[in-house]
């Protein structure tokens, strides 16, 4: 720790030199090194000092047996062993991507409405749980159901280490309920598909000849005004050496949205290699453990109980309206405790 602070001092140091703005990208690359550092300095300094504040305060407070004064210390030195487990989870998040900003894809399975409505509820779910943790939550792409609900819906989630904590979410969301949509009130069973990729930063090149690419434009949909209606703004890109297909209609301009899809496709092909290079290595070293991102890896319960549990951890919660509110911290800590970072 007493490492980085003095990375971070020596980078603020070259901060404040007048020719520091000279080179934009080195520039916005030192800042992004300062803030990723930050995330461990800051909350780190914070827990020593809020530590040292109820060691000194609590003797006393026992003296005078001051039954207010050691329940708040108390409530203080919970809060301080949360910071502490969060920075211990951090810890975990040591994979080459781990740091990224990461986009979150959300699509609807076979079920029609039912599926469309499903994925609208965890759009809101992880919006919640995104604006939680203080980042910056921006919609790339929507295509909205027939009837109700999305069909699918694309996230860019900006924060520290955001595709470290997101990519736990990979994989088959299961919903069981009784469907608003069924006159008959039967039960339903419903899925949808949750992809998560790191966003890479210009410091990392990979390379898309334009032969290997199909370009698509049409008209954006849902919201946003006569303007996504009357032109074909929004764009598709297929790669077809993977067959790997990115849409984006968030922008006003199609060279925008062209621009947004070819971020995202480098992102996912870059994934993809590192996937690959790190399965290699498993495999060199004996590694035994398997994680099968497209398995189904959480149900959701509404009726006749109410029951969230992750297949893979075994974590559950019955309090399903503090998960679909955003509480998920439980589930993805117990992941990257279980498979690491």
């Amino acid at each position: 720790m007493d490492a980085k602070q003095k990375k971070v001092e020596a980078l603020e140091k070259r901060m404040e030199e007048p020719d520091f703005w000279e080179n934009q990208d080195q520039a916005q690359k030192l800042i992004r090194e300062s803030n990723l550092l930050k995330a461990w300095t800051k909350p780190a300094s914070e827990v020593k000092i809020r530590l040292e504040n109820v060691s000194s305060l609590l003797p006393d407070a026992i003296d005078l047996e001051d039954e207010g004064l050691i329940e708040e210390l108390a409530s203080e030195l919970e809060e301080v062993q949360d910071i502490v487990g969060e920075l211990e989870i951090r810890k975990m998040l040591s994979g080459e991507l781990d740091s990224k900003n990461c986009y979150l894809e959300i699509n609807a399975g076979a079920g029609g409405t039912e599926s469309c409505d499903w994925v609208s509820i965890l759009s809101r779910m992880y919006e919640r749980w995104a604006t939680r943790r203080g980042w910056k939550v921006e919609v790339v792409d929507r295509l909205d159901g027939e009837v109700a609900g999305l069909k699918s819906i694309t996230y860019k989630f900006s924060g520290n280490f955001a595709y470290g904590y997101a990519k736990s979410e990979k994989g088959v969301h299961r919903l069981v309920r009784i469907s608003p949509f069924d006159s008959s009130n039967r039960r339903h069973t419903s899925f949808a598909s949750v992809d998560v990729i790191p966003e890479i930063t210009d410091d990392i090149q990979i390379e898309i000849r334009p032969e290997d690419i199909r370009i698509d434009t049409f008209r954006a949909s849902g919201a946003g005004g006569q303007h996504v209606n009357v032109t074909d703004s929004a764009v598709r890109i297929t790669h077809l050496p993977t067959n790997i297909v990115i849409s984006c209609q968030s922008e006003r301009s199609q060279t925008q949205n062209k621009e947004t899809c070819l971020k995202m496709l480098r992102s996912k092909l870059y994934e993809k290699e590192v996937i690959e290079r790190e399965e290699a290595l498993k495999q060199l070293g004996g590694e035994k453990k398997e994680i099968a991102w497209g398995s189904q890896i959480r149900n959701y319960v509404f009726q006749p109980y109410t029951l969230v549990k992750d297949t893979r951890t075994k974590v559950e919660s019955t309090n399903v309206q503090a998960v679909m509110d955003g509480d998920l911290d439980p589930f993805i800590y117990a992941y990257l405790k279980e498979f690491g970072g």
